[in-house]
């Protein structure tokens, strides 16, 4: 079974995101969250989660994600957006606080 989900992982991919393009980006994180179980080898799937987390504020999990992807696979996508992620966490502007 774990096979075949892994042969069918663009798939599953895909449903996730069209059910994010839904607005249903909780479900669409939990059945990524399942994919991952079954094929934690998957970086794409860490990469698209990370971006759906990202997008809710949860940046810590969506670098955790970011970081498992480029993990398994140092030339996704994800490490890119590790790199991004990381300049966002990274910034600080004291005249933002001070106006």
């Amino acid at each position: 079974m774990g096979f075949l989900f892994y042969m069918n992982t663009d798939i599953d991919i895909s449903a996730a995101l069209s059910l994010a393009a839904e607005g249903r980006v909780e479900e669409a994180i939990a059945l990524l969250g399942d994919m991952a179980a079954v094929c934690p080898d998957c970086d794409e799937i860490f990469f698209c989660r990370g971006k759906l987390l990202w997008k809710l504020g949860r940046r810590s999990e969506a670098t955790s994600d970011y970081i498992k992807a480029v993990s398994i696979n140092p030339s996704s996508k994800a490490a890119r957006a590790l790199e991004m992620a990381r300049e966002v966490e990274s910034f600080f502007n004291p005249d933002l606080l001070n106006p």
